[in-house]
């Protein structure tokens, strides 16, 4: 007897899955009198339970952290960390041999901090919510020194949680703890920041939720969603730079100028004009100061005594040739790090 059967087709059906972000995390906004801080949750680094706060800045890429509660004390001394051989892990964290100074400001104002490449897992985030990362390269820094005064700063009181692209100069295997975080199918490796609200920032901190989302999508991307993308430039030392090139306007002046967006710079927008008719000096109230990027994005805004805030300053004195906007740039305009295809995305609101 011949039987015969239909034949089933036995190609799987696709399933579509809409790209969706890794987290959506809220900050903390600071303000003490005209400066401002946005904060950053850590509650582990390696096993250690903590309950620490970095600050979130896009200036810089790589987060340093304070070694003192994260190694034993015993460990930890003025001249380094205590390592036996190439590295030691002690509380999930490797500490590693290789050592470094790194350097937050200018050469009128700056932070100095003092450590070692470690690698370890951290949570980011607290009971508001969290994500965990990888095993991460991060600088433990055994202290801390103001070099204007030449004094040793308090434990844990300049961590900092960069963001950027690129690498840290101090040590080029450190880089945003972002960047590490594997987006999902059809997603790019990077972040949105909303717009901080002046309302929101307050002497003990107000945790404002929803202000970080952690992974893009393709809509981020897209035309529509009014962020105009700036593609970035690699350089040797520090890799993709955040530094956009623009024309800036004030007063009947224009210039060209390279900017730095930079939530790590509290109060005061500095901009670099090499024909400045003094070293360093405070744009009067109510001066319009415009900037425009190469990629077309434009911000105008009007200096006063309590926001926005602007001087204007000589590299030479500086000794920094960039115009860095401050983190008043962050409470009217939305801001996007794309670590796959290296670029900025700028939106007005």
């Amino acid at each position: 007897m011949l039987i015969t059967s239909c034949k089933k087709d036995h190609t799987p059906t696709p399933i579509s899955s809409t790209p969706a972000p890794l987290a959506t995390l809220g900050l903390y906004e600071l303000d003490s009198s005209v400066y401002k801080r946005v904060f950053i949750a850590i509650s582990q680094v390696g096993t250690v339970k903590v309950n620490y706060y970095s600050v979130f800045d896009t200036g810089s890429a790589g987060m340093s952290i304070d070694a003192t509660g994260l190694l034993p004390a015993s460990m930890i001394t003025n001249a380094g960390i205590t390592i036996a051989g190439d590295s030691v892990t002690v509380n999930g964290i490797t500490v590693t041999t290789q050592q470094a100074v790194i350097a937050y400001g200018d050469a009128q104002s700056e932070i100095q901090e003092y450590g070692n490449l470690a690698y370890t897992t951290v949570v980011i985030g607290d009971q508001n919510g969290e994500i965990t990362t990888s095993r991460i390269p991060i600088f433990l820094y055994y202290k801390i020194i103001d070099v204007t005064t030449g004094k040793k700063q308090p434990a844990h009181s300049n961590d900092v949680f960069g963001v950027g692209p690129g690498v840290s100069f101090a040590n080029n295997a450190i880089g945003s703890p972002l960047s590490y975080f594997k987006s999902s199918t059809g997603g790019t490796s990077g972040y949105k920041l909303a717009m901080f609200n002046n309302a929101d920032f307050s002497v003990n901190g107000t945790y404002v939720s929803n202000l970080l989302t952690i992974g893009l999508v393709p809509s981020d991307l897209d035309p529509s969603s009014g962020f105009v993308l700036h593609p970035l430039g690699y350089y040797p030392q520090g890799g993709y730079s955040p530094d956009i090139p623009s024309t800036i306007s004030y007063n009947g002046n224009s210039f060209q100028a390279t900017i730095l967006f930079d939530t790590g710079t509290p109060a005061v927008s500095t901009l670099e004009n090499a024909n400045a008719a003094s070293n360093v000096s405070q744009l009067p109230d109510n001066t319009l100061v415009t900037l425009t990027t190469n990629s077309g994005f434009v911000y105008t805004y009007t200096t006063n005594s309590t926001n926005n805030i602007t001087q204007v300053a000589k590299p030479s004195y500086t000794g920094d040739p960039r115009t860095i906007f401050s983190i008043d740039f962050f409470t009217e305009n939305e801001f996007l790090m794309d670590y796959t295809d290296h670029q900025i995305g700028l939106k007005n609101n």
